[in-house]
């Protein structure tokens, strides 16, 4: 078949909902109408239609206090599925139950979704204390350390574009809050192969995160364990959390089909 009449087969109303999807997942919220109407090439009837449809259907949802729109849980409920099918879950989940177990930490896997990041995956072990976040629940990814090390691991143009006339909201006073100190952040984490937090999202709570590679050496997640801050022990503590986490993250990643030879930046 041609391309002619390939395209003869091609549904505009749907080419149309899907390219608003993808700009929403980008980072737009949809807070200016005329402006998304003018970058999609459709009138703003047409927009808020689409708007109010994906909504119905659960691909968006509204964010509150008339902020725009952003992913929906029926969007990524098929996303999730697809994941699984694709592996990642399924390849995921016992890795982290068994390091839950083994550190003793909480464990949890994470992708990126527009500024956000989205959990996928919650492990916890037979303990008094575990990380109380759900499968489905959304961070900030400039402020959760998931979300920084995917970040970090992206080039720096696109982070750039993603929160080209974003603003960054703090959740503490670690939190970086301009595109300068989160790039500084990003750039330390890349340097360090790690994300850790100390009572940066959270007071009394530690975390580290790293990166899930896919076998172009995009990243495709990243994964992370956490608990109070002082299960993390001293130096030899996060020193020990920290290569367990990595060798999981590269058991994930190669068993996704990562050889090792590409990692993030490079690949991109």
């Amino acid at each position: 078949m041609s391309a002619e009449e390939d395209s003869a087969y091609l549904s505009p109303p749907v080419q149309r909902a899907a390219r608003l999807l993808r700009h929403i997942a980008a980072g737009d919220p949809v807070t200016n109408m005329a402006q998304t109407a003018r970058k999609l090439g459709i009138n703003r009837t047409t927009l808020l239609r689409l708007l109010h449809t994906l909504e119905a259907e659960g691909f968006i949802e509204p964010r509150g206090d008339k902020a725009g729109w952003r992913v929906g849980l029926g969007l990524f409920a098929m996303v999730a599925g697809a994941f699984s099918s694709d592996d990642l879950v399924q390849v995921a989940t016992p890795i982290l139950a068994h390091l839950a177990e083994d550190l003793g930490l909480s464990t949890h896997l994470g992708v990126l979704d527009g500024l956000e990041v989205v959990y996928l995956i919650r492990r916890t072990p037979n303990l008094s204390f575990a990380s109380n976040i759900r499968v489905g629940s959304r961070l900030p990814a400039h402020a959760a350390n998931m979300g920084r090390i995917i970040l970090a691991n992206l080039p720096p143009e696109r982070v750039a574009r993603l929160y080209a006339g974003a603003k960054l909201q703090p959740v503490t006073a670690h939190t970086p809050t301009t595109l300068a100190q989160l790039r500084a952040r990003l750039d330390a984490d890349l340097a360090a192969g790690l994300a850790w937090s100390d009572g940066h999202f959270e007071d009394g709570i530690a975390s580290v995160a790293a990166a899930v590679f896919d076998a172009t050496g995009a990243p495709i997640a990243a994964i992370n364990v956490s608990g109070g801050s002082a299960a993390f022990g001293g130096e030899a503590g996060r020193a020990r959390i920290g290569e367990a986490l990595a060798a999981a993250a590269d058991d994930i990643s190669r068993r996704l089909g990562w050889t090792g030879t590409t990692k993030g930046r490079e690949a991109a």
